[in-house]
């Protein structure tokens, strides 16, 4: 998820079991709550895999 009214760097929030957002550039674990590692492995994998769309996306609501 990425919040309209959020903040630098560009961000995902990932929330399930828990919750942790990961830098969308670096690919990097900012924060985690309740996840688990693996759940966390996984998020970052899918976000790296959509690297792009979710640039776009940040871009769209904080440029």
């Amino acid at each position: 998820m990425i919040y309209t009214a959020d903040h630098e760097p560009p961000h995902a929030h990932v929330i399930g079991e828990g919750e942790a957002r990961i830098d969308i550039i670096n690919l990097k674990v900012i924060t985690q709550g309740g996840m688990t590692d693996k759940d966390v492995r996984r998020a970052v994998d899918a976000i790296e895999a959509n690297q792009k769309l979710f640039l776009d996306t940040w871009s769209k609501y904080h440029d």
